[in-house]
């Protein structure tokens, strides 16, 4: 049963005491509100790092060519470092090594692409099978180059979709002929890649076509490989052998960090998510900090209240009132408060956090915050709350009745 009685005392009491009581319960909801805004806003900046890293496999490894900046037995400083498929073949050797592919980019930049009366120019790259796995590409129509369009030299192409869309319209580019750079090719695939649309505007042909077609060498790039089940301290104890072995082949000291620049995606990534989790001890220690002194001024109010109703207790008392009847309308007075205002922090957060969502920030994308731990906290703060209202309604319980109803 609802002890009405009790409740109209209450809100008897709220009315009365209307500006404390809202600086009371806005101490709470600006806590639960701000907890609320830094998890969301934590959430948002974390996704937006994330979305950053879609384009590349993360746990995949760049090795591009430098010039040296040493002297090394003998020959002179400022050469240009050259990869060979030799390299290549090097880093095939490692176990640890998944998908690994060498990039070979046509000269002169962009190639004049043509089917039928429609010229374009686009960005046209050597590539191996592993290439698909190391740039997340995912095949809409048809399939990616393989091995034995690598070993027969094959003149064949995968395009990307607006590629298709500019030079096909609508129609299915599986198995037509276009003309790169003069030279006819048959397109056997259609990706898409969730780099972007600049990302899919680049023709990717076997890189042993670009290298004798174009070039007439052996030469590479660029050499990317992606690693099976090691930690980034494997991965860079991984990366340093491999520096050494190159320095070795291509004839530099292993010292000079300009003649070969090695990139560990993986590390990158997990610095940023170590950031992020200092971030989420910061954004929880400042909003349960501001949890925390709302439930103080809940306790302090509570304990004004007893003082000022002491001869109202000390009269309940006289006239048969039991501790507990005290002790519960004094807490449920707190757990009131505490409830309703941590409630409406919660709603105006969530609130907040779905018009964040509107923005379009760089490094900040789709701020979410967990309900359950949103919904969590608020219930905490409102046993809180009825912990901060305890220690005044026992001391209220504790009134001499001929004390209370003698006091001013």
């Amino acid at each position: 049963m609802i002890d009405w009685d009790k409740w109209q005392e209450i809100f008897s009491s709220i009315r009365r005491h209307k500006l404390r009581t809202i600086l009371t319960a806005l101490g709470v909801f600006w806590g639960i509100f701000m907890l609320v805004i830094l998890l969301g806003a934590g959430q948002g900046l974390q996704n937006g790092v994330a979305y950053e890293f879609r384009d590349d496999a993360i746990n995949s490894v760049w090795v591009r060519r430098g010039t040296t900046s040493m002297p090394y037995q003998g020959l002179p400083k400022g050469r240009r470092i050259v990869f060979n498929n030799d390299n290549y073949d090097y880093l095939s050797e490692f176990e640890s090594v998944d998908a690994l592919t060498g990039r070979y980019y046509l000269s002169g930049g962009n190639q004049m692409v043509r089917y039928g009366k429609k010229s374009l120019s686009f960005t046209t790259t050597g590539v191996h099978p592993g290439h698909k796995v190391i740039e997340n590409s995912i095949l809409v129509e048809g399939r990616f180059i393989n091995e034995r369009d690598i070993q027969e030299v094959r003149k064949v192409v995968v395009i990307g979709l607006p590629v298709q869309r500019e030079l096909f319209a609508e129609q299915n580019p599986i198995g037509e002929m276009i003309s790169i750079g003069g030279i006819s090719y048959k397109i056997i695939g259609v990706y898409k890649d969730i780099g972007g649309e600049e990302e899919m505007r680049t023709l990717y042909i076997p890189i042993s076509t670009a290298q004798k077609v174009y070039a007439g060498t052996e030469n590479l790039h660029q050499l990317i490989f992606t690693v099976d089940g090691l930690s980034v301290e494997e991965t860079n104890q991984l990366t340093e052998i491999i520096r050494k072995d190159l320095a070795r082949q291509l004839q530099f000291d292993p010292a000079d960090r300009r003649a070969l620049y090695v990139f560990n995606q993986a590390e990158s990534y997990q610095e940023f998510m170590n950031l992020f989790t200092a971030i989420r001890i910061f954004v929880w220690f400042v909003g349960l900090g501001s949890i925390i002194a709302g439930v103080i001024g809940v306790s302090n109010i509570m304990l004004i209240v007893v003082k000022d109703r002491t001869k109202e207790i000390g009269i309940r008392k006289a006239l048969g009132a039991t501790p507990y009847s005290i002790v519960s309308m004094i807490l449920q007075e707190a757990v009131f408060i505490t409830a309703i205002a941590g409630y409406l922090g919660l709603l105006s957060g969530v609130g907040v956090i779905f018009l964040m969502r509107e923005m379009e920030v760089e490094y900040f994308r789709n701020p979410t915050v967990n309900l359950g731990v949103a919904v969590a906290a608020t219930v905490v703060l409102i046993l809180a709350g009825a912990l901060a209202g305890l220690m005044p309604a026992l001391q209220a319980a504790r009134i001499n009745p001929v004390v209370a109803m003698k006091s001013d």
